[in-house]
């Protein structure tokens, strides 16, 4: 404010630069709430509410059709699971699937990826046939697993026993706990090799071609390119990989479920995901059932922590 030649007291003329600093970012942040006003409506109603509302019946033995008789039991649901065999069997088969799964996907998904990123005739062919299977239904590659591995009219078996001669008799894959878990880890690479390419590939084209003519001159073979070069640069690709297939592994659930039915025999056979459908809805177990649900969601949560700062100090 200034003094008037007659010893008043002008009035400001403009609003002060913070305060119109404060309105121009609000008035740019409402269109921007309108328009995401209906995804977080639909984020609370679906997403948030239902969550928070399964949290609240783990910490009780829920009766579905008077749920306002539901006993408050604390974190009995929790120490249960955690007491429970069958549980600690499912986070042992489903921590031994992730763990195959992944690592034999992104060995050969980058091998498939480094092929596909040669010059060659019919490189676009090839291309789409490895993604194929990455868009086929779970639900029919599951079944067709499970034809396939019939213990007796099974199209393994009969190559194994009859072509090859590499088994006396036919074997019982889905009859024992370990070797069920052969073909839904198959069918789960099969599945999945060629989405990791992709991504690899997606990775490599992102290198620049001059590094490997300067590593030609410099009398680097192919092996050492892949190491110096291509390895390294392909590690923010990595952890992408790393991250996601390890959280889809830990969530496993369609095959497991069509294959095994559920966890035969004798209920050895349970993923995480399976074992929770099972006591939701088939024992009506809600309140067992949101307990292992939460668990599966905290032990995700605390791998991809893990994996996210080995993957920053490795990268480091």
């Amino acid at each position: 404010m200034k003094l008037s030649a007659v010893g008043g007291i002008n009035p400001p003329t403009a609003f002060p630069p913070t305060t119109m600093h404060t309105k121009r970012r609000y008035s740019d942040l409402l269109p921007a709430l309108i328009f995401l006003l209906p995804g977080l409506i639909l984020f609370v109603l679906f997403f948030l509410g239902p969550m928070l509302y399964s949290l609240q019946i783990s910490f009780f033995e829920w009766k579905i059709v008077h749920p306002d008789q539901s006993l408050f039991v604390g974190f009995r649901n929790y120490q249960r699971a955690l007491s429970d065999s069958i549980f600690q069997r499912a986070i042992l088969n489903t921590l031994a699937y992730t763990v195959v799964t992944v690592s034999v996907k992104m060995i050969l998904g980058l091998g498939v990826a480094l092929l596909l990123n040669q010059n060659f005739p019919g490189r676009t062919f090839f291309r789409v046939a490895y993604y194929l299977p990455v868009i086929t239904s779970w639900v029919i590659v599951s079944l067709l697993f499970e034809y396939m591995f019939n213990g007796q009219a099974g199209l393994v078996n009969y190559i194994l026993k009859d072509i090859l001669r590499l088994i006396p008799k036919d074997v019982l894959w889905f009859a024992d706990p370990i070797l069920t878990l052969v073909p839904i880890v198959l069918l789960d690479i099969w599945k999945g090799i060629g989405w990791v390419a992709i991504i690899f590939l997606a990775g490599l084209q992102t290198i620049p071609v001059e590094l490997y003519e300067a590593a030609c001159v410099d009398g680097a073979d192919a092996l050492a390119q892949l190491r110096y070069i291509t390895w390294p640069l392909l590690g923010p690709t990595t952890v992408f990989l790393v991250v996601v297939l390890v959280i889809g592994g830990l969530n496993a659930y369609v095959p497991f479920q069509l294959m095994t039915n559920g966890g035969d025999p004798m209920d050895l056979t349970h993923s995480v995901l399976t074992l929770m459908y099972e006591a939701t809805f088939g024992r009506i177990d809600f309140g067992y059932g949101a307990a292992i649900s939460y668990l599966l969601t905290v032990f995700v949560f605390i791998v991809s922590l893990i994996e996210l700062r080995l993957m920053r100090q490795q990268a480091a």
